[in-house]
């Protein structure tokens, strides 16, 4: 007797279409779907016959299409398929050419469970030549070889109860359709000599590595060419591929599948490194790299994109009546359970009506896609990758190893173009992973990076500096460059670099090494510093600026680096950017400078003499983003600090400010709610205790500099 997963309403119109609307089946397409899980759906029994045989036709033809497509592995098993799903849509074919009206309920059921097979056929052949999976189907031999068995048994099971006798096609197709049933039920799938003896030898590669042995490069290149992976860039598919795996199973937690995984992401990584270091690559279109653009001050923050009450991703975001936002499960829960309150004000609610907040739902959608992150697994696979601390396998840890020897060794005493070479793949292999930055320092990859970054060539320039940005967010990274003197040659690039990508990328670098709190005071010596960086803000691209913004941001944490700033000229500069950027992100950075620039008495006296008070006010006002408000209040609070009355007078006397800071103190973080506070407080101690006289008393050029907000 034949079962059903799940009975669904009757369908109306082209069922394929049905299926590919499905919120069910449209969340596991060919880009999104977990590998080798076949979510297929059985029909309702009430489909109507016509619109159920068309459905088949289509399947059947998506699935004859992979005659055409290179299986690397299952060969044998996928032409078998492929073959009993031709012929048995020559029977479909003809069907749909007689009336079908008075089709029987076996032979509707019969098609009903074709339907479902076919369906996990064709995601079985789907994942078979699914692009960078080869390694891991190879892996998966036996696994994938059964499932071939399961589903051609189940073409046999569905056909056992096909009415063929009163079914008007012709008779050569009868006994076609006879033939395919008898082979399916008694079908012998196995996995083939050839894949089978890949898959040990790979197994026999990882156990070298695991015990420090570097494996014969002859015997890696025969697996490589049973799979067909000639080149680097099939290579570097097939890392990509096992990487997003590994997310995917670290939110599992399935450590034996991740143990095999980290295995083979090691071996692949040795064999893009090693074995095709000979490929030609278009450096400046590689578009695996992408752009370094520092994100550390931009109002764009994941964290916000987190209900206040899971505390994870929203990904149905609703609005309360107090105005805060959560996700409708999470709020719906709270208010089942009796609370009538808001969870982060503890306001009373008006009404328990939830507004879907759909502009937030469509700015955390296209993050997720920007950064490939599904939107069920953006917990766990947020752009920390403190997890990578690890190597993930003792074979994935030697094999890392030995890659970092060779590279480390091609930059020493290789020729330029091989140089350039392991410049590149260092870029590649620090640029996430935490293991793999510890391994190419302790291999000694700085110094000789250092030298590559002097070259009068431009590409060697850019990849030995994006090398040096890599590692410099490793702690050991920053000590290592800093002792090396890389502190200078990274100014240098910033300052005359071959390529605007280069300057940029070395603004990225001074901004990590900046993090430490000594070098902060080195980087204020290097009397070229600030002003390279304070130039890449005036010419710099958008990238450039907000690199330079960062790194200038860090740099005057020290602050002895005011002062040179000041004197470049700082403040008129980034007022301007305020008022005229059209991109938030830039203008947020740009207030975040301000705002530790104010910290100190020259730099708020700075800023009021520029006449830069009602700007900042204007933007208090005016800004949409959250981010840029707190860095307003921010550099208001610093300046009613440091230069009293002249600047709380102004404040006080602005009706139009004290409701934008009550907003905050309610809403804005938890550091910005405290400033917003404390100058409400000044403002309601000047009305208290000042008198209108002595407004009169005030520097009349000062009055001037602040009258028009």
């Amino acid at each position: 007797m034949l079962t059903r997963e799940k009975k669904f309403p009757p369908f109306v119109g082209n069922l394929n279409s049905q299926f590919s609307s499905s919120p069910m089946l449209k969340t596991f397409d060919q880009n999104t779907r977990r590998i080798l899980n076949f979510p297929a759906v059985v029909p309702c029994q009430d489909v109507n016959p016509v619109t159920l045989l068309r459905s088949l036709i289509t399947l059947s033809n998506s699935i004859t299409s992979y005659n055409s497509k290179f299986f690397s592995t299952q060969r044998r098993n996928a032409r078998e398929s492929i073959r009993q799903v031709s012929v048995l849509s020559m029977l479909v074919t003809e069907m749909m050419e007689q009336d079908i009206s008075g089709l029987p309920d076996s032979a509707v059921l019969c098609f009903s469970e074709l339907h479902h097979t076919f369906q996990k056929i064709l995601y079985l052949l789907e994942d078979c030549t699914r692009t960078g999976a080869r390694v891991w189907i190879l892996m998966k031999s036996h696994f994938v070889a059964t499932q071939f068995l399961s589903l051609i048994r189940g073409v046999a099971t569905a056909l056992d109860i096909l009415p063929l006798n009163s079914i008007k096609v012709l008779r050569e197709v009868k006994e076609l359709v006879q033939m395919i049933a008898k082979q399916a039920s008694k079908v012998n799938i196995e996995v083939d000599p050839d894949d089978d003896y890949a898959m040990r030898r790979v197994m026999m590669i990882l156990n070298q590595f695991e015990n420090r042995f570097e494996p014969d490069p002859i015997m890696i290149k025969r697996v490589l060419y049973h799979l067909r992976i000639d080149s680097w860039n099939e290579c570097h598919k097939e890392i990509r591929f096992l990487d997003e795996q590994i997310s995917l199973e670290t939110v599992e937690n399935n450590e034996r599948e991740l143990l095999l995984l980290n295995s083979l992401a090691g071996l692949m990584r040795y064999c893009r490194g090693v074995l095709f270091e000979n490929t030609v690559l278009d450096y400046n279109n590689d578009q695996s790299i992408g752009r370094t653009n520092i994100e550390i001050l931009s109002c764009l923050n994941p964290e916000d994109f987190r209900c206040p009450i899971s505390l994870e991703l929203m990904s149905d975001p609703v609005t309360v009546s107090t105005g805060q936002t959560y996700d409708r499960a999470s709020i719906q829960k709270w208010l089942k359970s009796g609370n009538l309150i808001c969870p982060k004000t503890g306001e009373k609610l008006a009404t328990t009506e939830l507004v879907p907040n759909l502009n937030l739902r469509k700015v955390i959608q296209q993050y997720c896609i920007d950064h490939g992150v599904p939107i069920s697994k953006f917990q766990s696979q947020s752009r920390d990758i403190s997890s990578t601390i690890l190597p993930g396998s003792p074979s994935c840890a030697e094999s890392i190893k030995f890659l970092c020897e060779f590279l480390v060794k091609r930059l020493r005493s290789g020729t330029e173009k091989q140089k350039i070479r392991s410049a590149f793949e260092i870029r590649l292999l620090a640029k996430s992973n935490i293991y793999n930055r510890f391994c190419l320092i302790g291999a000694g990859a700085i110094p000789p990076l250092l030298t590559l970054v002097s070259s009068t060539d431009a590409t060697a320039q850019e990849t030995a500096i994006a090398g040096l940005l890599k590692l410099s967010k490793h702690s050991n990274g920053k000590k290592v460059i800093i002792n090396h003197g890389g502190l200078k040659t990274i100014v240098n690039v910033l300052q005359t670099g071959l390529k605007q990508e280069s300057k940029q990328i070395a603004a990225a670098t001074i901004f990590y090494l900046s993090s430490v709190q000594t070098n902060q005071k080195l980087i204020g010596e290097i009397p070229e510093a600030i002003p390279a960086l304070i130039e890449q803000i005036k010419t710099g691209t958008s990238c450039g600026k907000k690199n330079s913004l960062a790194a200038l941001f860090g740099i005057l944490l020290h602050p002895r680096n005011h002062k040179p700033a000041l004197a470049s000229g700082i403040i008129p500069l980034l007022s301007h950017i305020i008022s005229t950027s059209e991109k938030p992100e830039i203008v947020t950075d740009s207030l975040a400078v301000v705002a530790t620039l104010a910290e100190s008495f020259d730099g708020s006296d700075a800023i009021l003499n520029e006449s830069s008070l009602p700007l900042i006010i204007k933007t208090l006002q005016t800004s949409p983003s959250r981010a840029a408000k707190e860095y307003c209040v921010s550099i208001l609070l610093a300046l009613c600090n440091n230069l009293g009355n002249e600047v709380v007078a102004v404040i006080a006397n602005n009706t139009n400010l004290i409701g934008f800071l009550y907003n905050l103190s309610t809403t804005g973080g938890s550091q910005a709610a405290k400033k917003a506070r404390s100058l409400i407080r000044m403002m309601h101690r000047f009305h208290e205790t000042t008198s209108s006289s002595l407004m009169a008393n005030w520097d009349s050029s000062r009055i001037a500099a602040v009258h028009s907000c």
